[in-house]
């Protein structure tokens, strides 16, 4: 049997679909056949199907991180404290980005990738600033595609002052004509920041286009209020401390707004307006992003946590205060939504992912509701978001195509990713002489 021929049947578990023209059930299927879902309903009756258990489980769209500087893998937690973004960079790209080799690219792309999938993430917009030559670029998107995961591989200047980058925007032409004409799960785009000639040339191409917005750190002048400069194309991330005026530019372009919970909150990058709540109040669809390995990992459940709570601290402190407009506080299902349908539409891919609607790409996800930190589940959405964790994802699935199951990854040796990620970190510190403290404070220092 073909695999465009293949059926396999989620059976008999709790369906959360995140369609509104699809029901939810207490207990229900969804049948996949081929790359795509064919049906959502109950007991659905299909008898040359694959059958997956899914009793005691919520089945559900994948997860979509939209905002994450993949090449970072091999650097995890190496600066978990960090508050200082020019630190940061000063670290990420000048002390260890510089000596990057196609290969440490490669690697920490490819970790980043497995890691999420095992998460339940199964679509991902990589933020790489760092595509220092094509060889690069080659490298973390062959990456991509070797994990399995969907992703837009956004390709940016590296930040370092060493880095050449020459070969952009005109690499993006060769880029668009291998991973943007056909129905593959990776494709391209620019991480070009504020630069219009650049941006032409993506326009050119149909590509999205991603930029980093701190409104402490950047304006937008009157050039970018042109028609057609700013549309669904754009992509801005963090959007913290973000003047009205930009906000109604945003808004009347439609562009696409993702946030880094976490992140955003690691670097004092918002504040009580919070970038999430201002792009809801003017009518954006704000998704969510993890952004860091150095400080966090492949986790949206963290991000989902931390969003409900510092949008529920940040708005009800304004109405403490006495601000009687303020926003009301954050559902799960908002929650949820931000992690999912709003991702895929950041993504450009609302048409193929982020719900579980015949039709659309067959990314399922199935949590575990058997664990004593999750049952009894009296709240389908209230358990994804506050109590599942990423030990819960038993199956993870993209394009009908099993990348976990039985809580196991699936056509993956951790054991030579884990050889390469150690050889990749270890020769980026010996050849650029960084050397992170394994225990960052001493016991003197904690008491």
């Amino acid at each position: 049997m073909s695999n465009s021929d293949r059926k396999v049947l989620f059976k008999g578990g709790t369906v959360v679909t995140m369609d509104a023209d699809v029901p939810n059930l207490a207990v229900g299927d969804v049948l996949v056949e081929g790359d795509r879902i064919a049906a959502v309903g109950p007991n659905l009756q299909v008898g040359d199907a694959t059958v997956i258990d899914a009793s005691g489980s919520i089945v559900m769209p994948g997860l979509i991180d939209a905002h994450h500087h993949m090449w970072l893998g091999v650097m995890r937690r190496l600066m978990p404290n960090v508050d200082d973004l020019f630190a940061y960079i000063d670290v990420v790209a000048g002390k260890l980005g510089r000596h990057y080799r196609p290969f440490d690219m490669y690697t920490s792309t490819k970790l980043t990738a497995v890691a999420s999938l095992d998460a339940g993430i199964t679509t991902i917009i990589d933020a790489c600033h760092s595509s220092r030559s094509p060889e690069h670029t080659d490298a973390a998107l062959d990456a991509l595609q070797d994990s399995g995961i969907r992703a837009l591989h956004m390709v940016g200047a590296a930040m370092d002052k060493e880095a050449s980058n020459a070969h952009l925007p005109s690499d993006l032409h060769r880029l668009a004509a291998r991973w943007n004409q056909g129905s593959g799960l990776v494709r391209a785009g620019l991480f070009g920041q504020l630069n219009l000639d650049w941006w032409k040339v993506a326009r050119e191409l149909d590509m999205h286009i991603l930029t980093e917005f701190i409104g402490d750190l950047a304006k937008l002048g009157p050039k970018f209020a042109k028609p057609g400069v700013l549309g669904p194309h754009n992509i801005f991330n963090h959007c913290t401390r973000v003047p009205e005026a930009t906000w109604k530019l945003f808004a009347d372009a439609g562009v696409n707004i993702t946030i880094n919970p976490r992140s955003d909150a690691l670097f004092g990058f918002d504040d009580d307006s919070f970038a999430y709540q201002q792009a809801l109040d003017h009518g954006l669809t704000p998704a969510l992003g993890i952004d860091l390995d150095t400080a966090f990992g492949s986790d949206m459940f963290g991000e989902m946590h931390a969003l409900f709570g510092q949008q529920r601290s940040a708005m009800r402190y304004r109405r403490f205060r006495g601000e009687t407009t303020a926003p009301a506080p954050i559902s799960v299902e908002a929650v949820l939504k931000a992690a999912t349908v709003h991702g895929a539409r950041a993504a450009g891919l609302e048409h193929a992912v982020g719900s579980l609607t015949p039709g659309k790409q067959a990314d399922i996800i199935m949590v575990r509701t058997n664990g004593v930190a999750v049952f009894p589940v009296t709240n389908a959405i209230g358990t994804i978001v506050q109590a599942v964790e990423r030990s819960d994802v038993d199956t993870v699935m993209v394009a009908g195509k099993l990348r976990k199951r039985g809580g196991k990854l699936t056509d993956v040796d951790l054991d030579k990713l884990a050889a390469d990620a150690t050889a990749s970190r270890d020769y980026l510190l010996a050849t650029s002489g960084y050397r992170p403290e394994l225990f960052e404070a001493s016991a003197k220092d904690v008491a």
